[in-house]
């Protein structure tokens, strides 16, 4: 295997880690909040501070990776993130639990600003690799309903963190037995010749860029935040079961990270806005829908709309690849994810706030509402100049 291809493969792994690790609360908290006497409304804020640091600890992150080292930010990340899932795992508090879930979030910001940079700069075909890397951190959002849906039925919830804190450093210890700290001065230039738009349509790429970031992440948290219970109630009639309800989590996440390859690939070979257009046309409708939907119709609804989002993120992260130099790409990346996860961290807070307000019913009719959003920033995407 080739330099660049190993770098990629741990970057992949890394990406699925991520999103794992930031999600395990998402499906635990409705076995922890009992524990607490609380309910989930009361203890899911709790995670508001992890998730905000996600997205602004990324500034300092990208800045680190790009003027220090890339490969040796990866490998903080892996053993820090180790050690934070092994603090929440102690826990005896409320308060204990949003300060551990805080330095889950610090740590996960490292992985976007300095692991997609490093994808950018060993990738052959940015589109497809953009596109893999997504399955994987989309694998890792799937999983991590999954597994700690089991986890928690049958050893508990602190077990839930245990197992991937010590994952995370089992593989930081294979990360730097075979990534060595030359591969910084290393860059595979991408064979693809990147689309372009001209230098006076550049402002519309860019307000279009911060648009639909915004929106769309703020959907993208909201919605994997709150899908392990919306389909705790809402599936009700089929099965109360929290490893069968995580099962169909994970399946209906494997779907959104499964059409991100396909995505990906989609833009190696077609305009952005081709490809990013319908993908934001779709959500609005299904999710308004699935608002009031029940059973095995909302299960199908939820799977539009997941690839609709998650679709997303490919395009977003593909359009910044193609329009920024390798010097300053962590610092690029590092001003998306703080958009992006900042907006997005606040999203826990907004989930709670309708969700005591009307139930998933007002939730999804609101982000629905927000989904707009998107449509507009892809309207406003320029048409692309492929022959430049």
């Amino acid at each position: 295997m080739s330099q660049s291809k190993k770098i990629i493969a741990y970057i992949n792994v890394a990406h699925f880690m991520d999103h794992y690790a930031m999600l395990i609360f998402a499906a635990a908290v409705i076995v922890i909040a009992p524990t607490f006497n609380m309910s989930y409304g009361e203890l899911l804020p709790y995670a508001t501070p992890g998730f905000i640091a996600f997205g602004a600890g990324s500034l300092l992150t990208g800045w680190l990776g790009d003027k220090w080292s890339r490969r040796n930010m990866m490998a903080i990340f892996f053993f820090c993130m180790g050690l934070s899932l092994l603090g929440v795992s102690f826990i005896q508090t409320p308060l204990q639990l949003g300060i551990m879930l805080l330095l889950v979030g610090i740590v996960a910001s490292i992985y976007h600003p300095v692991g997609t940079a490093m994808l950018v700069s060993n990738a052959e075909k940015l589109g497809k690799e953009i596109g893999i890397n997504g399955v994987w951190g989309n694998a890792g959002v799937a999983s991590s309903a999954l597994i700690t849906g089991v986890i928690t039925q049958y050893l508990g919830w602190r077990i839930a963190f245990i197992v991937p804190a010590i994952v995370c450093i089992v593989i930081g210890v294979s990360y730097l037995r075979n990534i060595p700290s030359s591969v910084d001065q290393i860059i595979t230039k991408s064979s693809v010749s990147p689309a372009r738009v001209s230098k006076s349509v550049m402002i519309w790429v860019m307000a279009s860029l911060v648009i639909t970031v915004i929106a769309s992440s703020i959907t993208f948290n909201a919605i994997t935040i709150a899908l392990p219970k919306l389909f705790q109630e809402r599936l009700s009639d089929l099965t109360t079961n929290p490893a069968t309800l995580g099962s169909i989590t994970f399946l209906v996440y494997l779907a959104g990270a499964l059409a991100q390859y396909i995505i990906g690939s989609l833009l190696d070979k077609h305009s952005l806005k081709n490809i990013f257009l319908p993908l934001t046309i779709v959500i609005v409708p299904t999710m308004y829908l699935a608002s009031t939907t029940s059973d095995y119709w909302l299960i199908f609804l939820a799977i539009i709309f997941i690839v609709g989002i998650f679709g997303q993120v490919t395009v977003n992260d593909t359009m910044l690849g193609k329009y920024t130099a390798d010097e300053w790409r962590g610092r690029a990346y590092a001003a998306r994810y703080f958009l992006g996860f900042t907006a997005a961290g606040l999203s826990v807070g907004l989930v709670s706030i309708l969700y005591n307000q009307g139930g998933f019913d007002l939730m999804l009719k609101a982000i629905a509402v927000l989904s707009l959003l998107t449509v507009i920033g892809a309207i406003i995407f320029p048409k692309e100049n492929r022959a430049i």
